[in-house]
């Protein structure tokens, strides 16, 4: 009886243990770390990203024209992202010969007025899929082998902040990638939030007031600058 409570015990551990290692991980944890064999070399992450902010982004694999389209829109777009002091890594289940040879490739296509596109930010080799499960990226229902698309927002802290769930079938909107990095960005400066549709140059709204004193201030002193449509719900003009 005892061997029996202790066999048992030992396979609940177990797979708690398995549960835990394969929990995705949430927005305001910090970023599970991993070292990986990439097309730009070996990296640590987020150890060697440390000060950036990054995307962390997976794709279900090479030579498939959804994630191609991407490719070729985020690689377009890094003079833009490294503008806001954001590092682009992706990430397959794919090997890293698969990965120079599909890169080769992508240089060669023309779609979308996008043309000679150089892939020059990190693609993760994941064979064993390591990375794949410590961020959630395998969808079994979706497919075991495949991870799907993926977004991760990372901050200079290595914390999360952001997380985006694609199926296979649908390419992401990198406008809207790029928007959530701004209003983040803008967020963490200004001790603000973004309202709706939100862009670089819009109104931000300021905290909800704490205490009757403050809301009633606001409402009775809006300026040009600041101005509210209720107590709970001021804004402010972008600086």
């Amino acid at each position: 009886m005892k061997k029996a409570l202790i066999f048992l015990f030992a396979l609940t551990a177990a797979g708690a243990f398995a549960q835990e290692q394969n929990r995705m991980p949430l927005i305001g944890d910090p970023a599970p770390a991993f070292t990986a064999v990439t097309t730009q070399g070996e990296i640590n992450f987020p150890k060697d990203f440390k000060g950036k902010w990054v995307i962390l982004f997976s794709h279900p694999a090479d030579f498939t024209p959804v994630c191609t389209t991407e490719f070729m829109t985020f690689a377009s777009m890094m003079d833009e992202f490294e503008a806001l002091n954001t590092q682009l890594i992706g990430l397959s289940i794919d090997s890293i010969y698969a990965h120079i040879a599909w890169l080769r490739k992508i240089q060669e296509l023309k779609w979308n007025d996008l043309e000679n596109i150089e892939v020059t930010f990190p693609l993760i080799e994941d064979i064993k899929m390591e990375v794949a499960k410590k961020y959630g990226m395998l969808q079994p229902n979706a497919s075991t082998t495949q991870a799907v698309r993926a977004v991760f927002i990372i901050d200079p802290k290595g914390i999360i902040r952001t997380i985006l769930y694609y199926p296979q079938s649908t390419g992401r909107n990198f406008d809207e990638i790029k928007r959530l990095v701004q209003a983040l960005q803008k967020a963490d400066a200004d001790n603000v939030a973004t309202p709706a549709d939100w862009r670089p140059g819009d109104d931000v709204i300021v905290p909800t007031a704490g205490s009757c004193g403050t809301a009633k201030e606001r409402m009775e002193t809006q300026t040009a600058d600041q101005y509210c449509l209720d107590w709970f719900m001021c804004f402010r003009k972008d600086k």
